[in-house]
């Protein structure tokens, strides 16, 4: 079978890094966690920090049992799906695979294609530069908006309407920008006490 079917059925996945850390932002933040990272997005988020994984066609193409025999090499049983964009692809065998021998799954996306995976956590963060699909909105557990422009608080808004009500809302600082907007985040979390407060605390201990 050729490279793209294979990654057509999800099988077989581009894989931009991989690595155990902790995770540093959201729900899970503080909790050890195997972050795979694949190669490819279309949305185009103009601060994105790992602008490198936008060219799918880059990294190696990995089947989904050499990816799962790299996270077995560590103690954590929590991994992160994220990219790029993950939902570019089909992630039901890679969860499945992954549920088989134990782990819990989540994944962190914008939500910009159709939803697929079996994940126990979905993390949406959408952006203004793509659409999010609308199968979405019935899986996110946590709604996190990043803010770089006072516009985002409506954006935020907009999109808090749509999630199912036990879904977490949490706004994040973009990193470049959070001297000006973490004071504007703390002031609206107080007046509107159904959002959160996400910080990347990672990159405030210095944790790749």
């Amino acid at each position: 079978m050729k490279t793209k079917e294979l990654i057509a059925k999800g099988v077989s996945l581009p894989v931009m890094e991989a690595f155990y850390t902790i995770q540093g932002e959201g729900r899970f933040t503080g909790h050890p966690a195997y972050f795979i990272r694949l190669g490819g997005c279309d949305v185009g988020c103009v601060w994105c920090d790992v602008k490198e994984s936008w060219e799918a066609g880059k990294w190696p193409v990995l089947s989904i049992e050499e990816i799962v025999a790299e996270v077995e090499k560590y103690p954590g049983k929590l991994v992160v799906i994220t990219g790029g964009e993950p939902l570019m692809y089909d992630l039901g065998p890679l969860t499945a695979l992954l549920k088989q021998k134990g782990f819990s799954t989540n994944i962190e996306t914008s939500g910009a294609h159709p939803f697929s995976g079996d994940f126990d956590w979905v993390c949406f963060s959408p952006k203004k530069f793509k659409a999010p699909h609308p199968s979405i909105y019935d899986h996110a557990d946590e709604l996190k908006v990043v803010v770089f422009h006072a516009s985002d608080f409506d954006f935020a808004e907009n999109h808090a309407l749509k999630v199912k009500k036990s879904c977490e809302l949490r706004l994040q600082p973009e990193w470049s920008k959070a001297e000006k907007f973490t004071p504007l985040i703390i002031n609206y979390s107080k007046n509107h006490p159904n959002w959160k407060i996400s910080l990347q605390t990672h990159k405030f201990m210095d944790i790749p």
